[in-house]
């Protein structure tokens, strides 16, 4: 069981509130045992998984998950081919389960028109026609939808992208970060309350990522449930507040964002400093408490472990203040999927 959680972590963006804070809310970890009871993260549920696995012959893409989230934001990690996007076709019906049952408010996820209706979509993979403009291609999944007014949907989902002036162009000719913003355009213009993104911020620039988190935090505040996959912790808590983590194709961890950031942040870290002045900062740095080692590599970047990274965040600007060094660099250095996980998933 995790922590309690002890204090709150700011981002640019405010993360929602959702059904998570709930009195039913469980949390889970220990990926490895099978009799792991389903982790309730909402005591309305939306998006259900019970029991579900999906292989391929003798691959197993995902075995015996269950969890089930309400609305607001909840990210789903996982390191490459842990099961997230098989996890995410099979909540949209583009997969049927090998066993379990997949439900979208109370309605089969696989062959049932009525939850189709309530569910928007963004695959990571291309899913655009490059011959239409931008407009045309919302357009088209709005007379898919058989909506009333196609017109005015059209536009109030290109609006809500802010792509509305390169609505005429192309959509080969887009960046990668238009095609996400247009296929996310295409996902939300009938309105849906349940909506599926995987790996939205791909190929985005810093400001249409913001944007896309600040969408997603809005659509969250309004009630909508979003699951969304992402490799980038950071970015995860300027969006989501609950989080589903799944390694080979088992749950390893669900519950509040930083309820599970506080169990990675008691694991030592490695910190990458820069300087011009690498060696000055290096002998400065090494007086400091809570610091395990201090090396410079050949590229003259400094790389720090501390048992204490919260601490260590707070006391290097008045160090290197003191200490007359320019710092141009401090960020994490072991924020990859990959030592996040070493440090959720005990071995």
């Amino acid at each position: 069981m995790f922590q309690k959680i002890r204090r709150a972590f700011e981002g640019d963006v405010p993360a929602p509130r959702t059904g998570a804070s709930g009195s039913r809310q469980a949390l889970a970890s220990g990926a490895h045992d099978p009799s792991r009871p389903v982790a309730i993260m909402s005591d309305q549920p939306t998006i259900v998984l019970d029991h579900v696995s999906k292989w391929y012959g003798d691959l197993v893409a995902v075995s015996d998950l269950s969890f089930s989230i309400g609305p607001g934001v909840t990210a789903l990690l996982g390191p490459n081919g842990s099961g997230k996007s098989t996890s995410l076709k099979m909540i949209c019906g583009l997969l049927g389960p090998s066993t379990g049952t997949v439900t979208i408010d109370g309605l089969p996820a696989r062959g049932d028109p009525k939850a189709y209706r309530n569910l928007g979509v963004v695959l990571d993979i291309e899913q655009v026609y490059p011959y239409l403009s931008g407009r045309e291609f919302v357009r088209m999944n709005a007379l898919l939808q058989k909506l009333p007014d196609v017109d005015a949907a059209t536009e109030r989902a290109l609006a809500t992208v802010e792509m509305i002036d390169a609505a005429e162009r192309k959509v080969g000719g887009y960046s990668k970060g238009m095609r996400q913003r247009i296929k996310l355009a295409g996902a939300l213009v009938h309105d849906p309350s349940v909506i599926l993104m995987d790996e939205p911020l791909n190929g985005t620039d810093p400001e249409q990522r913001a944007h896309m988190i600040r969408l997603m935090w809005e659509l969250g505040r309004q009630g909508k449930t979003l699951l969304v996959s992402s490799h980038v912790l950071s970015e995860v808590e300027r969006f989501a507040e609950n989080i589903i983590v799944i390694i080979n194709g088992k749950l390893a961890a669900a519950g509040n964002y930083r309820t599970i950031r506080e169990r990675i942040d008691n694991h030592p870290h490695i910190v990458r400093l820069g300087s011009p002045e690498p060696r000055k900062l290096a002998s400065a740095l090494v007086t400091l408490p809570t610091i395990s080692s201090v090396r410079i590599d050949k590229d003259g970047r400094v790389f720090v472990e501390t048992s204490e990274v919260r601490d260590f965040y707070r006391m290097v600007p008045k160090l290197a203040k003191d200490k007359d060094v320019r710092l141009t660099e401090l960020q994490a250095a072991d924020e990859s999927l990959e030592s996040v996980f070493s440090y959720l998933v005990e071995r």
